[in-house]
């Protein structure tokens, strides 16, 4: 079994008051901020680099590289900003807001050591709006933090002014995607913009943005704690460090749990210290292995590691780490007619094929479900998903942003694995599996 050696985001969520300033800074907060800041900006960068840093927002974008990409002073004057994305709302994903209720200055410590690296002087930190709780955790601590003169006109006393805002979102899907989230930070609709330019370049009032996930940037004070190497070494591949994964769906212990990246999908669902099993007589079908919108995986690809890259070969991905878990009794069907409705609602209408293809996804698996469905339709379901995003590959959407992938992906990879689910509706003409909620992701009417 792979062993977990050391806890990086978890690690203080137990102590009591550890969301409080004086008990953060009791034990040690805000020390590797003033670490950091005592090398150039380069430095930083390249210590965020050695330790292979990925982001975990669900491209896996290595960080210090992505950091490296903003135009120095003298080759574009204009100011320069963060944008953290705390708008976790990928189905299945439950990460970003228990770092912002447990501990919340371990992120704005990581914002102030970007920040420098960046010589970004304003950070906002876009949030979900359903966030009522860890937004008022994360309005503290950041109120806290400039009243100890941490944020302000001097950053830990550093002559390096830096403001730091929360702003949340209306509860957008379309909105987690970077783009749309710096154009609704401008107060715009939040439609994603054609890239390039990329935001590193042309990003939040058109000027160079840096937009990281959560658990990203609260990585930065542990990998300035222990060294680059430590994390690094901490990892498995080009993925450094550990993971935060939600486990949901049809397993005896669901949760957030953080995860070396050597650990097996086997083991997280079935070993006691995570997911602990299935309920007696129930056996795995299928596991969504990083939010809904990662193609499917069978019971006999289990063995996959949680590692960034090691998804790549089952052409799925590890995406924002949301494990759905399905069992034995779940059907394939009704399960993807109620992840591609989401798709459909949530799509902006931006891009012709994900606007008319979504919905028509729909409307398709709704046929299916409820036996009204033909081996034709089901033909029409893969083309129209092929017409959106082709798969495989990943990533080659035929639309603005991935969410015409997002919906796609999923429909294809059910279709090719689990095709027998769908001609048993056809030739039945009725769902085998009758009607009843299905478990994995709750009731759909």
């Amino acid at each position: 079994m792979s062993v977990l050696t050391e806890k990086v985001m978890m690690r203080d969520w137990a102590r009591a008051g550890q969301n409080t300033l004086s008990v953060y800074k009791q034990h040690g907060g805000y020390a590797q901020a003033k670490k950091a800041l005592e090398l150039s900006p380069p430095q930083i960068i390249d210590e965020v680099k050695k330790s292979q840093l990925r982001g975990r927002g669900g491209a896996g974008f290595p960080t210090g590289l992505k950091w490296s990409f903003v135009p120095s002073i003298d080759k574009n004057p204009k100011p320069r900003y963060l944008a953290i994305n705390a708008d976790e709302s990928e189905p299945g994903t439950a990460k970003d807001r228990f770092i912002l209720e447990n501990d919340p200055h371990l992120l704005l410590e990581g914002i102030a050591i970007a920040c420098y690296a960046l010589n970004a002087h304003t950070c906002y930190i876009y949030s979900r709006g359903e966030f009522k709780y860890p937004s008022s955790v994360l309005d503290k601590a950041i109120a806290d933090a400039y009243a100890d003169g941490i944020f302000g006109k001097k950053l830990l006393g550093k002559d390096f002014e830096l403001n730091v805002y929360q702003v949340r979102g209306a509860g957008a899907y379309i909105c987690g995607e970077e783009t749309a989230l710096l154009e609704s930070l401008e107060g715009k609709k939040g439609w994603p913009r054609l890239k390039p330019p990329f935001p590193a370049v042309v990003g939040l009032f058109g000027c160079p943005t840096v937009v990281n996930n959560v658990e990203t940037i609260a990585a930065l004070p542990r990998i300035f704690e222990k060294g680059a190497q430590w994390f690094s070494d901490l990892g498995l591949g080009k993925s450094g460090g550990t993971r935060l994964v939600t486990l949901s769906g049809t397993v005896n212990q669901p949760g957030t749990y953080e995860v070396a990246m050597n650990t097996t999908m086997k083991e997280l669902i079935f070993e006691k210290e995570y997911g602990n099993g299935l309920p007696e007589g129930r056996s795995v079908k299928a596991v969504i292995p990083g939010g809904s919108s990662a193609p499917v995986l069978t019971a006999d690809e289990l063995d996959v590691k949680l590692e960034f890259d090691a998804f790549k070969p089952l052409q799925s991905m590890a995406g924002s780490g949301g494990i759905i878990v399905m069992d034995d009794t779940t059907c394939m069907v009704r399960c993807l007619w109620r992840v591609a409705r989401f798709y459909a609602e949530e799509s902006c209408g931006q891009c012709t094929p994900c606007r008319e293809g979504q919905p028509w996804m729909t409307r398709l698996l709704r046929k299916i479900e409820e036996g009204r469905g033909t081996e034709e339709d089901l033909e029409t379901l893969t083309n129209v998903a092929q017409a959106i995003a082709p798969w495989p590959p990943i990533g080659l959407g035929n639309t603005i942003c991935a969410l015409g992938d997002a919906g796609a992906l999923p429909v294809q990879s059910f279709v090719q694995k689990f095709k027998k689910d769908f001609l048993d509706h056809i030739s039945l003409k009725r769902c085998p599996y009758g009607d009843k909620p299905w478990g994995a992701l709750g009731e759909f009417r």
